[in-house]
């Protein structure tokens, strides 16, 4: 069977472990003749932590055509899963094409200002606050159904893939990776008998919108991790829509078994009683 992937790019951060095996991994690709490029690749590779992996995406615009996969050299890595050490044949797996590919569907952002729209993406989440963080209040909508008007520091709009990240700290629900959904997640709303805003998660089937209509114009939107600044800003919208990215991995994995090992610490299969 032919080969599928034969270009490879390679992300890393700057860390003196993700250098050791960077250099280890080139070896092993070009032994078995993979090139390594820096445009025009099959393969997108990640070095680091989640961090890394969030900014290759970006690098390659979210490209459907690239496969992706991440090695993690830092802690959690929740998007990073393969270990070269556990997986030491990682390197000829892909060269035999045996591996998985999981569809990962992304979050798409439309923003309404008063000159322009303008369309963005997202793995992970969406915030949305003031631009010099005051109180943020705006209409919220759901598939153009009215659910509250929000008063609080901001709002956080995750995946399914994104609510194990930030969405987490903010005391929102994780959402399994096989359920469609986008989790709306406040961040410290007003609660009182004046305010009314919600205090608890959200959570929106893929086939609905959400909606955020803001009584503050200027904002900053913050996308994985990469800040915004926009002025008169209208309406934002966020859906799951048609967009998606290839992630290669190299076996099922046990999405309960991951919360119970990257969030809990606890890496046995049971406890005592």
């Amino acid at each position: 069977m032919e080969r599928k992937i034969n270009k490879v790019k390679i992300f890393t951060n700057s860390s003196e472990k993700t250098k050791v095996v960077t250099d280890k991994l080139i070896k092993a690709l070009e032994e078995y003749n993979f090139e390594i490029v820096e445009e025009n690749y099959d393969l997108a590779i990640s070095i680091g932590g989640d961090g890394t992996f969030l900014h290759m995406l970006n690098k390659a615009n979210f490209n459907e055509e690239i496969y992706y996969v991440g090695i993690n050299t830092g802690s959690l890595g929740f998007l990073q899963e393969i270990d070269l050490e556990k997986n030491p044949d990682f390197v000829e797996r892909l060269n035999n094409n045996h591996y998985d590919l999981e569809d990962i569907y992304l979050e798409e952002i439309t923003v309404t200002t008063k000159d322009q729209t303008i369309n963005y993406t997202a793995l992970n989440e969406m915030v949305v606050r003031d631009k010099k963080l005051k109180v943020l209040e705006c209409i919220v909508e759901v598939k153009e159904e009215l659910l509250e008007t929000f008063i609080g520091d901001g709002l956080l709009i995750s995946t399914n893939t994104g609510s194990t990240a930030y969405n987490v700290s903010l005391g929102g629900s994780i959402i399994s990776k096989d359920l469609l959904a986008l989790s709306l997640t406040p961040i410290a709303p007003l609660k009182n008998k004046i305010y009314h805003s919600l205090s608890n998660p959200l959570i929106v089937s893929h086939k609905q919108t959400i909606g955020i209509t803001p009584k503050n114009k200027n904002l900053v939107i913050t996308l994985d991790g990469m800040n915004h600044e926009l002025e008169d800003v209208i309406k934002i919208e966020a859906k799951i829509g048609n967009k998606k990215i290839k992630r290669l991995k190299l076996e099922d994995t046990n999405f309960i078994k991951i919360i119970r090992d990257k969030i809990l610490g606890n890496e046995k299969e049971g406890r005592d009683l």
